[in-house]
């Protein structure tokens, strides 16, 4: 990792992403639950491979993503993920170094084949995965780089990292690093479903101030606190030092103890996909965080950043967001 200090440094699974449309008839056929993210086997993923209509691999990857979104606001960002020495492993470097981000994690010379996410977008624009982790689970303490982590000024770790076990002491080490040299670090929940298999441990990591900042959606929100939207609200406010929580198209908030800021949903011609919408949103909001920007800045930019990224097919944007938030009349 570079010796420079960066804004933000990501751990998280490192994947290919291979996105397709398809019908809800199709989910249905291969016993899918619609907008969320599966666990399969490596059989499972040929399966499924299999019956997709035509697809387009894409880098992706939930932290990934973010890392990305932050480098092209104009960031210093960094991504601690790991992948197989295969063909797909060197798309993944490839395509995360050339757009900005610092990455340096050594491939694993055997084991499983590098993560892929088999991705169905329906007519609707919602997107559901299945992810065959690979080599990702491999990621170890030993892949924390101490002096990047110290040096960064927030380290953004993914709640799918949760599923591995050698990942999550990982995600533990990073976090007690960062304290230690007095920095940030933000959690972002990943989906409802890993909520319900994580529910006491992520309570449990807000609760004890292991992590600092904690981005979720309603679906994630609500599944946390097992009850309604307000009453979820009203317990993560109590609970955590600072939360993000997106809102699709009523917008989003930051919540502080007594504090709120909230912004609406930045306007978008057509939802196309809503791939990467949530990462690409902390992306924004981490980006203006990192340079200590009011918490309504930070939101802005991170709609912003949302907005970009459902309006085409894929995770990782196709323009610079740093020229889009200057055309919007926002500091980055």
């Amino acid at each position: 990792m570079s010796a420079q200090h960066l804004d933000v440094i990501g751990f998280g699974n490192a994947i290919v992403d291979v996105i397709s449309r398809a019908e809800e008839a199709f989910l249905d056929r291969h016993d899918m639950r619609k907008g969320g993210m599966t666990l399969i086997d490596e059989a499972r993923a040929e399966a499924v491979y299999a019956a997709m209509g035509p697809g387009v691999e894409i880098s992706g990857g939930s932290a990934a993503n973010t890392m990305v979104g932050v480098a092209t606001l104009g960031g210093r960002s960094g991504f601690v993920g790991k992948v197989r020495d295969d063909e797909l492993g060197g798309i993944f470097a490839h395509d995360i170094r050339a757009a900005g981000v610092a990455y340096a994690t050594p491939p694993a010379g055997s084991g499983p084949a590098t993560a892929r996410c088999l991705i169905l977008v329906t007519p609707d624009g919602e997107r559901t995965m299945n992810t065959f982790l690979g080599a990702a689970q491999d990621l170890s303490p030993a892949d924390v780089d101490e002096a990047a982590v110290a040096g960064a000024a927030v380290t953004y770790l993914e709640g799918y990292l949760w599923d591995p076990p050698a990942a999550k002491e990982a995600f533990l080490k990073a976090a007690g690093i960062a304290h230690k040299a007095r920095r940030t670090v933000a959690l972002t929940l990943s989906d409802a479903f890993c909520v319900g298999r994580y529910r006491a441990e992520f309570l449990d990591l807000i609760r004890t101030g292991t992590v600092d900042l904690v981005f979720a959606n309603e679906a994630e929100l609500t599944s946390l606190y097992e009850t309604g939207f307000d009453e979820a609200l009203a317990q993560l406010r109590g609970e955590a030092k600072r939360a993000v929580v997106t809102r699709s198209e009523k917008g989003a908030l930051c919540v502080a103890g007594a504090e709120t800021a909230a912004v609406p949903a930045f306007p978008v011609a057509r939802v196309v996909d809503t791939t990467g919408a949530g990462d690409l949103f902390a992306a924004g909001f981490l980006h203006g965080f990192a340079r200590g920007f009011a918490a309504e800045e930070s939101l802005k930019l991170g709609a912003l950043a949302a907005s970009e990224i459902i309006s085409h097919i894929g995770a990782r944007p196709e323009r610079k967001l740093r020229d889009f938030a200057l055309e919007n009349g926002l500091r980055v």
